[in-house]
């Protein structure tokens, strides 16, 4: 999938003409690129549309204007855009109450090592969280935001085509599995066929 570079990126006041109707349409997107695992964990499947505008809301927010500060926010999202037979994978932790947040991210610690993918009967895949993640270890709660890729080969992402895919969180204080609806498998086809 194309990278994101500077001439794609619009300036604050060119966005903010549109910026109503892109997130209107990037909320219908991500509707189709939603999948909840369970009561706390919703993992958002990230594209390059995604990728676009969540740097430029970060401009927008930040009132970025200048070229460097820029191209650095690029180049950071730019590593959320899937590679062809490649998933990429925002994971979303939600605990609305303070309280019970507080108590069950310690429990949740290493939750984006236990992410898999069973694509058919034939084949399991673990997805693999980003060098952040492991900051969960470190400071013994999770975060609540992650971000990991599902690398296939050839054969696996034919096969994802295909087949039926379950995806199942086993860690040991949180257990869900589910199907990936065809909705959103749709979607992620197009994704794993991307150059």
């Amino acid at each position: 999938m194309k990278k994101i570079e500077m001439g794609d990126i619009l300036n604050i006041y060119e966005y903010e003409k549109i910026r109503e109707e892109k997130r209107k349409e990037i909320i219908e997107l991500k509707k189709r690129r939603r999948l909840f695992v369970g009561d706390l964990v919703h993992l958002v499947f990230e594209n390059r549309e995604t990728v676009w505008f969540q740097i430029q809301e970060m401009i927008r927010t930040e009132r970025m204007v200048k070229d460097e500060e820029i191209k650095q926010e690029i180049e950071v999202y730019n590593e959320l855009i899937p590679e062809k037979d490649e998933l990429s994978i925002t994971m979303f932790i939600e605990i609305p109450d303070e309280e019970e947040r507080a108590r069950l991210l310690p429990e949740l610690v290493g939750i984006h090592d236990h992410l898999w993918f069973h694509i058919g009967n034939q084949h399991s895949i673990r997805a693999v969280a980003d060098e952040r993640s492991k900051e969960d270890y470190q400071y013994g709660k999770a975060a609540v935001v992650h971000f990991l890729k599902l690398r296939l080969t050839p054969e696996q992402a034919r096969a994802f085509v295909e087949s039926p895919v379950r995806v199942e969180i086993n860690h040991p204080n949180y257990k869900a599995m589910v199907e990936i609806p065809e909705e959103v498998k749709k979607e992620l086809i197009k994704d794993l066929e991307s150059e």
